[in-house]
């Protein structure tokens, strides 16, 4: 069987890639087809790490479990890891190279290109099918020059393209439109067809509009995706604000802080669906509510983000919610805010040499920036309360140290012996570098009992997780005809 790609690309961010993506991943696995999800770059704070040690996007770590595939570096080989409003983090094929601001990443293209290449070549060596996902739009007229995200990928490797929208956005038949109009003529000819996300309603009163649409570009709608209520995906990037539940019996209410670099936000998507728990985000400028639990999430500027805390009033509204007997838990950068000091003698944040932060002071550590970063799967058991399963991820460049290494109590204790984390003696503060700690059902069980929640209800992610797959991919089944779209790319690619 012939090796095919197929590229996915938007008309603007969050139109609806990677939940497409996601679905033909499980569509085709079903198929019997061997098949790798790849996006060639990737911007986003949320990531995932390897079995090897390696640091990818995490919607390609999603793509990656809906083809029944371990996640593996060259599914995303270009990661930025935006750390200030115009600069991000490098991660070429899965390590840092370094920061560098827009223009000089802009003209590091050329050597990330090569990189991109070089893993999207090794999958298609190994696989049956490439699903490709795009970045933002593919019409952004700007960023068109040395593109190694969209067209420009697309090209290089002479793949068909799917173009989505959105159609909740409103204005789908113009983003369409627009966008095909803004390509070149080569770029057009390698569009097979458009796919209409979200839709909702009676599909017979989008038809008329439907027929102009493929009249008007010669191109077809391969499928128009409903929209499904409460469907729940892992987010590429962006946090999503609105709950989804609201629930004034919720056992246990826990408020979590939105900082300007929050990180890995997917932490406490475990704890959103769980049917006991009311997650309160609070941003800038929002009255800060009551809570049985404040949960600091990881960040990717520690300093800065700390000192938005501080200036949002987050030090005062914690003392007082611990003085009342309030429980806090740190992941990652939270961890490292609720110790005594943050130490950047390279100034890997700030630019600046020697810049140090107190911190919060309410665990008895120092931490220091260091450029290597720790990039670990890790396992184990939480040994503070239970020797309940834990499983989670360590992605952090700072190296913490104790005032006193014996003087106190370890959250948990993972695969190789190690000691991991800090409880204070009152049990009223945990910290920990572990990543999706709450992903695990008897760890989530554990720290909710902890947190104040007498038998809270079972609930494994990774089932759920798995079911709302299926719920995408079964109606993506429904709504398009897979078959037709799997012939289509085969013959493209034997067109060449």
């Amino acid at each position: 069987m012939p090796a095919f790609s197929l590229m996915i690309q938007g008309t603007t961010s969050d139109a609806g890639k990677s939940t497409l993506v996601t679905a033909l991943c499980r569509l085709f696995t079903r198929r019997g087809i061997q098949v790798a999800p790849f996006k060639p770059q990737n911007m986003a704070l949320n990531s995932a790490v390897t079995q090897d040690g390696n640091e990818i996007g995490r919607a390609q770590a999603v793509q990656a479990y809906a083809a029944g595939l371990e996640p593996h570096v060259d599914m995303n080989p270009i990661l930025l890891k935006p750390n200030t409003d115009t600069g991000a983090q490098v991660i070429i094929q899965g390590k840092a190279v370094g920061n560098m601001n827009a223009v000089g990443y802009h003209e590091y293209k050329s050597i990330a290109k090569t990189a991109a290449l070089d893993s999207y070549h090794r999958l298609a060596e190994q696989y049956q099918a490439v699903l490709i996902e795009g970045a933002g739009s593919p019409a952004e007229i700007n960023l068109r020059a040395r593109d190694i995200a969209n067209m420009g990928f697309a090209e290089s490797i002479n793949c068909p393209v799917i173009i989505i929208a959105d159609i909740d956005k409103g204005g789908v038949f113009a983003h369409l439109v627009g966008t095909l109009d803004l390509l070149s003529q080569s770029e057009q000819d390698r569009v097979i067809g458009f796919v209409i996300n979200r839709f909702r309603g009676d599909i017979s009163l989008l038809q008329s509009g439907l027929d102009w649409l493929e009249e008007r570009t010669g191109k077809p709608v391969l499928g128009v995706l409903p929209f499904l209520k409460g469907f729940h995906l892992e987010s590429e990037d962006a946090v999503a604000k609105s709950p989804i539940k609201t629930d004034s019996n919720a056992k246990l209410n826990i408020v979590i802080p939105i900082m300007p670099r929050t990180s890995n936000h997917t932490d406490w998507d475990a704890l959103r669906l769980h049917p006991d728990v009311q997650v309160t985000l609070v941003g800038a400028n929002e009255t800060i509510p009551p809570a049985d639990l404040v949960i600091l999430p990881g960040s990717k500027s520690v300093q800065s983000d700390l000192a938005f805390l501080r200036q949002e009033g987050w030090e005062d509204y914690l003392n007082k919610h611990l003085r009342y007997g309030g429980k806090v838990i740190g992941i990652c950068g939270g961890y490292q805010m609720l110790g005594e000091q943050l130490l950047d003698p390279l100034g890997l944040e700030n630019h600046e040499p020697n810049t140090n932060a107190p911190g919060f002071g309410w665990i008895p550590m120092q931490t220091e920036l260091k450029e290597e970063k720790q990039l670990k799967q890790r396992h184990g058991k939480l040994i503070f309360v239970t020797d309940s399963k834990v499983t989670g991820y360590e992605i952090h460049s700072g190296v913490s140290q104790f005032s006193n290494a014996t003087a106190y109590k370890h959250f948990a204790e993972l695969e190789n012996g190690e000691k991991e984390g800090y409880v204070s003696d009152d049990n009223q503060i945990i910290g920990t570098y572990l990543h999706g700690v709450f992903d695990h059902p008897e760890a989530l069980q554990a720290l909710l009992n902890w947190a104040g929640v007498d038998q809270a209800a079972t609930f494994d992610y990774d089932q759920y997780r798995d079911s709302e797959i299926n719920r995408l991919a079964d109606s993506a089944e429904q709504h398009m005809d897979i078959d037709a779209l799997i012939r289509t790319c085969r013959a493209f690619h034997n067109s060449l």
